[in-house]
């Protein structure tokens, strides 16, 4: 082969890995969603509390019952007076809900106020073939696509139909399939799946 002829196989070579790189980026607008996630705070009327989320609790008028409470592998709380609360899967509003009422018999018009200070539970993993493989802790509901955004998006050598969603459910898995280039097209947009914790995004 002549001089001129590897140069020009060099720069096929290089333009195809560039339009591969191309193809599989995220739009500006997931990026952004993907950054907006991982960097905002919860919605607190929204987001459902999980082991490890830290609150605050406090009593109006009543400075030594505020308390900072984390919440159990086993998904409860425990505060004077009224012993263990179920916290995980409830909101914020419903916890402060349940402690005003179950104190109601120890401290008269008790004005109870319960603030979410540090979002832990909500976490994810992205493994295979993105940029930046690794666990994912966000404070807000995050889709599949906004995951990979986070994770760098796709390599080159991904396989952008045959992505997987792995979710324990009952002890079993559960796998929900991804195809990046249909949605990314916006076309079966129901594939998009907002991640629960602990959710696996398989990139083969």
């Amino acid at each position: 082969m002549k001089e001129w002829q590897r140069v020009l196989v060099v720069v096929v070579i290089a333009i195809s890995w560039g339009i591969l790189g191309c193809s599989y980026r995220v739009s500006p607008m997931v990026e952004a969603q993907a950054a907006a996630a991982e960097v905002s705070p919860p919605d607190q009327e929204r987001y459902q509390l999980g082991p490890e989320d830290v609150i605050e609790v406090t009593v109006w008028k009543e400075p030594d019952m505020t308390k900072t409470l984390v919440v159990q592998p086993d998904g409860t709380v425990f505060y004077p007076l009224i012993g263990e609360v179920r916290a995980a899967g409830k909101t914020v509003k419903q916890i402060q809900e349940e402690i005003s009422k179950r104190l109601e018999k120890f401290v008269t018009d008790a004005a109870v106020t319960v603030i979410l200070v540090k979002a832990q539970s909500y976490k994810f993993y992205v493994t295979g073939k993105v940029n930046k493989p690794g666990e994912f802790l966000v404070g807000r509901p995050t889709s599949v696509l906004q995951a990979i955004a986070m994770a760098g998006g796709l390599t080159p050598f991904a396989s952008p139909k045959a992505i997987k969603v792995v979710r324990k459910k009952g002890g079993v898995d559960e796998i929900h399939q991804f195809n990046y280039k249909e949605v990314s097209k916006g076309q079966w947009l129901s594939q998009d799946i907002i991640l629960q914790p602990g959710d696996v995004v398989v990139v083969p």
